[in-house]
């Protein structure tokens, strides 16, 4: 069996949710010895597609016409469409009808979670749709001294400086104006957000708000990754993920995996796996400000249950899982 993973645009969706799966799908293959390639030129058994660009649409079309096995990730929807780009809003109707022409035509299509399921399935989907985390690496986020060093040098933080970060694009969807109206409730606090998106194809109120207005607790450093990311994942006091709308959220599970106290907006996607025993949850504003001064006066601390949570959707069970649709794929 082989598999011929595509992600189109792979440089420019390198630092996204999506460009990341990809890379925990890689990884899943190889702890699974199963045959993978990015070449469209190469004999594969199944095309493993991650976007829906026009190149995509034609590696569908001349993969049924050789009768092979197509599954497509369903990491968007459009309902994470919307509050995304500039005009996002406004095509977010066509956006679903494009997915639908794509997911149509697939013979299985995996998606993060049961929530996100259930989307595309209302959709109208006959295929089968099934939820498979994109799992995480335990071992990747693990406490290491020289690595929180390194964070806090690159910041400059001063010993007894509480830090709250988070991680994402720059997207309302992501809530970055309640990142921003709680930061201006706590100037004692530092918040740090890990991230980039080009600043010309988000909104202009958005792009002002990471040029220049925004408090000045509030720093954006842009896409960091390795040793900087991941010691901030486990030496500041809390990972504050305001975002409205995901299909799964890797950098929660990240932040999890890194024994970090976590505080997310209540929204459906974490149904069923991730609640007030794990993690801290609110709605609004004053909501996450009053859980963050909870978490940062050391009243709460679900560190062990929310890495429970990260030991239930490792890199490793989502690789069982992964090969087992695609075998169970090539029997249809």
């Amino acid at each position: 069996m082989k598999i011929l993973l595509y992600l189109e645009a792979e440089n420019f969706l390198a630092n996204s949710g999506i460009g990341r799966a990809m890379i925990h799908q890689q990884h899943a293959l190889d702890l699974m010895g199963v045959d993978w390639t990015k070449d469209p030129s190469e004999d594969y058994d199944i095309l493993h597609l991650n976007t829906y660009g026009f190149t995509s649409w034609k590696m569908l079309h001349d993969a049924k016409k050789a009768g092979k096995k197509v599954i497509f990730h369903g990491h968007s929807t459009k309902e994470d469409f919307l509050n995304s780009f500039t005009g996002s809003n406004l095509v977010a109707p066509f956006f679903k009808m494009y997915l639908m022409h794509f997911y149509k035509r697939a013979d299985l299509v995996i998606t993060p979670t049961e929530y996100s399921a259930s989307l595309i399935r209302n959709y109208g989907i006959k295929c089968p749709i099934l939820p498979i985390t994109n799992g995480i690496n335990l071992a990747k986020y693990k406490k290491d001294p020289r690595k929180e060093q390194a964070f806090r040098e690159h910041f400059h933080i001063k010993e007894g400086q509480k830090v709250v970060v988070t991680a994402a694009l720059y997207f309302k969807r992501k809530g970055i104006d309640d990142f921003i109206k709680v930061a201006e409730q706590m100037p004692d606090v530092r918040f740090i957000w890990f991230g980039y998106q080009n600043l010309w194809t988000i909104p202009g109120w958005v792009r002002r708000i990471v040029k220049k207005n925004h408090p000045s607790n509030v720093e954006f450093p842009g896409y960091i990754k390795g040793d900087v990311f991941e010691g901030g994942m486990t030496a500041s006091d809390a990972f504050f993920f305001p975002s409205r709308e995901e299909t799964e959220g890797i950098v929660v599970l990240e932040a999890l995996a890194s024994h970090q106290k976590v505080l997310v907006r209540d929204i459906p996607v974490y149904k069923g796996w991730l609640d007030e025993n794990s993690a801290s949850l609110a709605t609004d504003v004053d909501g996450f400000v009053q859980k963050l001064r909870d978490i940062l006066d050391e009243k709460v601390d679900k560190t062990q249950a929310g890495y429970k949570v990260a030991e239930s959707r490792t890199i490793e069970l989502a690789a069982q899982e992964l090969v087992k649709a695609y075998q169970q794929t090539l029997e249809l």
